[in-house]
């Protein structure tokens, strides 16, 4: 137990110092585990042979990454990613394994051996891609739509590698394709519903446990949520979510396929149910840490004295996987019309090997496929180019600030023009591009996001693909012959842009935008806005007015009270505007505060004074 206690802690210390430092360089999480890793283990040997056991249990990071990702596909989109799933995916499984596979017969491997190595370097790793995806914001443009794919591909061809790999087998001896220890292939503990059965009895097992994950999902979840509910503890909730993941884990490997396959498809299943955003809580911070864990194994599990052995071989061999993959990537890139940045994205982002790259070795291993010394090299060099990854986003990072395209699709020629532009089409733009449509008025919406104007066109709404802050762009929407320009973007340095300049083309022109917060009104307001509106002011308004309806005002004075504090807040807004200084923090503006304080204490004044007098005249009334 004590040595138990004092590894966890090892590990615990190793990610609290090294990710906050990572984040704070730029270098992301992924980074920093696994620089802790390799800091606890080969650098200073605190931690041992226990990694290796630590990293099975750890995959089940990577197991409810997957969860979470179905829980926020619709089936729908699911479908519509068939072609990219079947096409873009199947495509660089197949060019990577052959190019992978005849780079190993020329070095010297036999056709079995040699293809087995093209299956392992074919993969990528879907849990450092996923995360930094993640962290960076990139999963839903073109280019991390397109990487997702792969990916998703890749993890359901797992199955048939598992499948394939006793066949490569130098000879007739070892486990059997479902003896697998590790949480990828095959059963623990040798639990397997599909041992001994004949090949259509296997199918016929296989297919009975999706389409139960499948119908138990869409019946089962409800009642049992309900049930749950009555106990009125929280952690039955995290009880529940872990039971759902970990039990069609177990299903899934019992017959033989990927857990993170199955508990993807139990997520896309779960994607509309009224209880995706409990689920995401509850297994959200497990991800997490699992995730972390995972990366410090790696890390901690890279076996330095054959590195140092032959340095050179083992960094050429790495780089020679990163360049072969990344040319069949920037290929692929280009016979799917991926373009700019999503480009770089795709091919940098998958030049790697993966963590289902060890789940094969070590199958490969156990088969008699592989053999052990080459096994540890292979191993290594997986290892190293997994390490490389946060370095490849970096140089993507660098290769986009360079490039000026705002994503893969051709921006839309404008053909119509009208007295209303609209600049952005979010969950804020669509609002106001709905209420001045239904009043009858025309409307010119403007979006960088595909997805959001393919949405629109779906619902009978007509939208412009482009960037709403090139002046170009702006031109060509009307922007001379408006007589309204709504600025609605999420970006707020590009709305503030897009306001200076429509201001300096047309001062005539009548700007309304959105703000973020208070200091975004400010920068507004100084490029030239007419209105400009805080996203979440009248909503918090209006449940401030809830709130004063509910603890003794009547609905009369709660509503003047409103409106007495929404004229207030105009005006100080206008007052507090005149010091505010872009180049000193408000907190240390003494202007600033010294005028906010006497705002604030008139604010109150003026609500007392209001709700004074009508109680007045309420009591002159009864009288």
């Amino acid at each position: 137990m004590q040595e138990f206690l004092f590894s966890a802690s090892i590990y615990l210390i190793a990610a609290v110092i090294a990710v906050p430092l990572a984040a704070r360089l730029g270098l992301g999480s992924v980074l920093g585990y696994l620089s802790a890793g390799i800091v606890i283990g080969p650098v200073l040997g605190l931690v041992g042979s226990e990694t290796q056991d630590l990293q099975h249990f750890a995959e089940f990071g990577v197991v409810m990454m997957l969860f979470l990702i179905g829980l926020e596909l619709d089936p729908r989109a699911l479908w519509a990613m068939r072609h990219r799933l079947i096409g873009l995916g199947g495509l660089q499984i197949t060019l990577t394994m052959a190019a992978m596979t005849a780079l190993s017969m020329a070095l010297g491997l036999e056709w079995k051996p040699a293809l087995a190595v093209g299956m392992i370097f074919a993969l990528s790793s879907t849990a450092i891609v996923l995360q930094t995806l993640s962290e960076k914001g990139l999963m839903q443009t073109n280019g991390g739509r397109s990487t997702f794919s792969v990916l998703l591909t890749q993890d359901i061809a797992v199955i048939p590698m598992l499948a394939l790999l006793p066949l490569l087998a130098m000879s007739p001896s070892g486990p059997t394709p479902g003896g697998g220890s590790d949480g990828h292939a095959g059963a623990p503990g040798g639990m397997s519903l599909v041992e001994g059965l004949p090949g259509w009895g296997v199918t016929l097992v296989t297919l009975g446990a999706v389409a139960a994950v499948i119908l138990a999902g869409i019946f089962l979840t409800r009642p049992l949520f309900a049930f749950i509910h009555h106990a009125r503890l929280r952690e039955m909730y995290t009880a529940l979510a872990l039971l759902i993941v970990l039990g069609i884990a177990a299903i899934m490997t019992a017959v033989g396929l990927s857990p993170a396959l199955g508990t993807f498809l139990a997520g896309v299943v779960l994607a509309n149910s009224e209880f995706r955003h409990e689920l995401e809580s509850d297994i959200e911070p497990f991800k997490g840490l699992l995730l972390g864990l995972f990366f410090i194994t790696v890390g901690a599990g890279i076996d330095f004295n054959t590195f140092f052995s032959a340095p050179m071989d083992l960094i050429g061999l790495t780089l020679t996987v990163l360049l072969i993959k990344g040319a069949i990537l920037y290929l692929l890139s280009h016979i799917f019309n991926i373009k700019g940045r999503a480009r770089w994205l795709f091919t940098l982002s998958l030049a790697q090997a993966g963590e289902f790259g060890f789940v094969l070795l070590s199958f490969s291993r156990q088969q008699n496929v592989l053999p052990g010394q080459l096994t540890d090299t292979l191993s290594l060099v997986v290892a190293l180019s997994m390490l490389a990854t946060p370095l490849l986003f970096i140089i993507y990072d660098l290769l986009s600030k360079t490039m000026k395209d705002s994503d893969t699709f051709e921006e839309d020629e404008i053909d119509e023009h009208g007295p209303v532009i609209i600049a952005g089409i979010g969950r804020f733009g669509q609002i106001v591009n709905r209420l001045v449509q239904s009043s009858g008025f025309k409307t010119v919406v403007l979006d960088n996001d595909m997805g959001t104007i393919q949405l629109m066109r779906q619902f009978g709404f007509k939208g412009f693909f482009g960037d709403p802050s090139r002046p170009e762009l702006l031109h060509a929407a009307g922007l001379k012959e408006a007589s309204v320009l709504a600025v609605t973007l999420d970006d707020r340095a590009a709305a503030t842009r897009l306001v200076g300049f429509a201001r300096r083309e047309r001062p005539d022109l009548h700007i309304i935008a959105r703000a973020r917060d208070r200091t975004h009104v400010f920068e507004l307001y100084q490029a030239g806005a007419n209105d400009i509106v805080r996203e979440t002011f009248d909503s918090s308004l209006r449940a401030g007015r809830y709130v004063l309806e509910n603890i003794g005002l009547s609905e009369y004075e709660a509503a003047e009270a409103e409106r007495v504090f929404f004229q207030h807040d105009r005006m100080a807004i206008r007052e507090l505007a005149q010091v505010w200084d872009p180049n000193t923090p408000s907190a240390q503006n003494k202007a600033y505060v010294a005028r906010a304080r006497e705002l604030e204490k008139e604010l109150e004044m003026a609500l007392s004074t209001q709700l004074e007098t009508r109680r007045e005249d309420k009591d002159r009334d009864e009288a």
